[in-house]
């Protein structure tokens, strides 16, 4: 199932064109804000859908994802594989834990989803909470990577779309040369 991934973007007004504060630190003219695609359901599932397809060769058990982001993510691929859906959330110290109640195997496998990937730091603290219970990684998924250079998950990543916009440390940006007013994201 083909999708244009930026086109959707665009037309809901998840992608933002402006001067933004990236959680690294670093600057861009660009950000993408997921949340604003997902609220219309049927740009959800056809993005979910088309990530479904892409991991369909893995048979997972469940799939993961970080919350917040990754909650609707990870229900609708589960939902279009027939495989349970679960998510991460972060704990006091930084990484992520499940909360007890959702069911996870030991030796079951599972993927793991992600909305927008640039560092791969969400999706290996959720691989982690899983692994912790005794599950086992087949593939990661994302709508977008956004990674300078795809982040190694020690098994297949698998993305819609690769949108890598240039990014700035505060001292060389040139939109804050140029006056463009920051926004934080």
């Amino acid at each position: 199932m083909a999708v244009d991934v930026l086109q959707r973007y665009r037309e809901t007004g998840a992608l933002l064109e402006g001067h933004f504060l990236l959680k690294s630190g670093l600057h861009s003219p660009y950000f993408l804000q997921s949340a604003a695609v997902f609220q219309y359901p049927e740009h959800a599932r056809a993005l979910a859908g088309a990530l479904a397809e892409k991991l369909r060769p893995f048979s997972p058990d469940f799939v993961i994802g970080p919350a917040i982001g990754g909650v609707v993510l990870s229900f609708l691929v589960a939902e279009a594989l027939g495989a349970r859906a679960l998510f991460a959330e972060k704990d006091e110290a930084g990484g992520m834990f499940i909360r007890p109640g959702l069911v996870v195997r030991p030796g079951e496998r599972f993927v793991a989803v992600e909305d927008v990937v640039t560092t791969g730091g969400s999706v290996k603290r959720t691989v982690a909470a899983a692994a912790r219970r005794g599950a086992e990684l087949a593939a990661v998924g994302a709508i977008v990577d956004r990674s300078p250079e795809p982040p190694d998950f020690g098994v297949p990543f698998l993305a819609l779309v690769r949108f890598v916009p240039e990014t700035y440390a505060p001292e060389a940006c040139p939109l804050c040369r140029a006056g463009v007013p920051l926004e934080r994201v």
